[in-house]
């Protein structure tokens, strides 16, 4: 374009010239062709260069293209890993996660775990709609706990008959209150406290009537026995009211065995003598006969050969 200018400014002042005689645009007409004609060279070295420097920008930069191009690929597969709902990612790992809840339900189980055991049951049934298997866990669970409670409440209910069978009823309480608590549903663990508490009034009945039986007899001696047995049964207001019966048939015990004493001691029996002495020391300590006869016992044991010092 700069020459097709140029060549026109010349042609117009070679017009010009013809007409006028002026040969001024003739001038710049043909300055301007020299001065296209000498840059038209530069102008293609430089565009040359710049083609030059334009490929070689790009073959430098198709790796690094191509290397972004991968990475974007990759940024736009993460983003949609990121954008699945959480119930798309429930499908795709369906069959994992739901094997490693049964694993789960298994060993909460194994731990006797068993709230947590249902739990876990109730969500394969609500997150992966497993109704079937989720019920049939619950049944394994129910079957395994109801295992677990019969062998712990037949345990309690050997121990409470062991205790009471030894008249140990606090520690039979203690046992049946804890199970009852344990195992509130349980008709069995719910009743062990009240039936031990029967079995301590039904045992206290029957040792007042053998003590009314005693009584009765003039059984002195088995009285005085169901009496120390008993006491540990009576309330305050019951004790008071066989204060009387208690201490007369224990007075008659121990003139009983004062008796004995004499007649053994009279009779050369010292042996038996040291035994009833001692027993009378032993059950009457604070009596005067148990002070008379700690006084009468070193004679006895030196007659059967025992040194007096060895007197309790």
């Amino acid at each position: 374009m700069a020459l097709v200018v140029a060549l026109v400014t010349l042609g117009t002042g070679v017009v010009l010239a013809i007409r006028t005689g002026s040969w001024t645009m003739v001038a710049a007409g043909a300055a301007a062709v020299v001065a296209v004609l000498v840059t038209w060279p530069i102008v293609l070295v430089l565009e040359s260069a710049r083609t030059a420097a334009d490929e070689n920008f790009d073959r430098i930069m198709a790796p690094l293209t191509e290397r972004m191009q991968e990475f974007s690929m990759q940024l736009n597969m993460i983003s949609e890993q990121q954008l699945l709902s959480d119930r798309a990612k429930v499908v795709a790992f369906r069959e994992k996660d739901r094997e490693a809840l049964r694993r789960a339900i298994q060993e909460e189980i194994s731990k006797k775990d068993y709230e947590a055991a249902l739990a876990l049951a109730d969500d394969m049934e609500r997150v992966f709609g497993y109704k079937a298997e989720a019920e049939q866990f619950r049944q394994d669970i129910g079957l395994k706990r109801n295992e677990g409670a019969r062998r712990q409440i037949h345990e309690a209910v050997t121990m409470v008959e062991g205790c009471c069978r030894d008249e140990e009823w606090s520690d039979a309480q203690r046992e049946a209150d804890r199970i009852a608590k344990l195992y509130p549903t349980d008709e069995q663990a719910r009743e062990l406290p009240q039936q031990v508490e029967n079995r301590r009034l039904a045992h206290k009945r029957q040792l007042l009537e053998s003590y009314n039986d005693a009584k009765r007899r003039n059984d002195n001696d088995g009285g005085v026995e169901i009496l120390k047995r008993l006491d540990r049964y009576l309330t305050p207001a019951e004790a008071a009211g066989m204060q009387e019966d208690a201490r007369a048939m224990f007075r008659a015990k121990l003139h009983n065995l004062g008796e004995q004493f004499t007649a053994a001691a009279r009779e050369g029996r010292n042996a038996e003598a040291i035994r009833i002495g001692e027993h009378i020391m032993r059950d009457f300590p604070n009596s005067r006969m148990s002070e008379e006869v700690r006084n009468l016992l070193p004679a006895l044991k030196q007659r059967v050969g025992e040194p007096a010092g060895t007197t309790a």
